[in-house]
């Protein structure tokens, strides 16, 4: 079996300008921050950017990395709204597909099973649909003749996750609560990177905290701290204050600048 490890910059060195690229975890949970903080070290602009947002959708829209977010939300939990999220969305700064969540989850999926789209209930009779007009309906083929999202594939160029532990041959396992949809993330994906807390020799725990196996990951990266600030339990919680200082940095222009630096390391 392979060794798939790589570092953060060799990951990113395979992201070009104009991309597609899919970001795991929840909110400000379990995020790749180091590949996120790798990636903004880089000159890669105009990507397109699929996430269950955090302060990852934030720090690149404040870099200037994203030409469109596609996004179920992006909310930094115990703070309700990313501010650099915020400001982009409401300067028109990006372009937006705003989608339930539901539909998002689905969207991965039909790209997973290389499907063009997969039929879902959820956006009828919201405004999903009259602000995304590319995405359209379909009837049910059968007696009941249902009108149905025809939610289409959200294709991946690149997928990031982190996970608590992995090998180094790409097998990975998440020990929190919640896998999230980071397997959706690497299954839509061409390429597929994850970055852990620890790569380890055998893997502790109930099988089915396996989440990823090597055939769904192109290279790993040890990355202690690598989810940091959000959380990646049971190794650590959400850094709160690092968060704050986040959040009042981003609307603070003066501020920015020492906070970015800092954040970069």
């Amino acid at each position: 079996m392979r060794d798939k490890r790589m570092t953060a910059d060799e990951v990113v060195g395979g992201i070009k300008d104009g991309m597609t690229v899919g970001i795991g975890g929840w909110g400000s949970r379990r995020k790749p921050m180091a590949l996120v903080k790798a990636l903004l070290r880089t000159k890669t602009k105009d990507l397109t950017i699929v996430s269950y947002g955090g302060p990852d959708v934030g720090l690149l829209c404040a870099a200037g990395k994203v030409r469109k977010l596609v996004y179920g939300f992006v909310s930094l939990d115990t703070i309700a709204y990313d501010p650099w999220f915020k400001q982009a969305r409401e300067t028109g700064a990006i372009d937006v597909l705003e989608l339930d969540e539901g539909m998002f989850q689905i969207g991965l999926k039909a790209a997973a099973h290389r499907l063009p789209f997969l039929p879902i209930r959820a956006g009828l009779g919201s405004d999903v649909l009259r602000y995304a007009p590319e995405i359209r309906t379909v009837h049910s083929p059968y007696d009941d003749g249902e009108e149905l999202v025809a939610m289409p594939a959200l294709k991946l160029d690149v997928a990031l996750v982190h996970l608590n532990r992995a090998d180094k041959h790409g097998n990975a396992q998440y020990l929190g609560p919640d896998p999230y949809f980071d397997d959706l993330f690497c299954l839509a994906a061409d390429r597929r990177y994850v970055s852990c807390e620890r790569i380890v020799e055998q893997f502790d725990g109930p099988p089915q905290t396996l989440l990823l196996n090597r055939m769904m990951v192109d290279g790993v990266v040890e990355a202690p701290g690598g989810a940091g600030f959000t959380s990646c339990v049971p190794d650590y919680p959400r850094d709160e204050q690092r968060q704050r200082e986040y959040a009042a940095a981003a609307g603070d222009l003066e501020q920015w600048p020492d906070f970015y630096e800092r954040f970069l390391g």
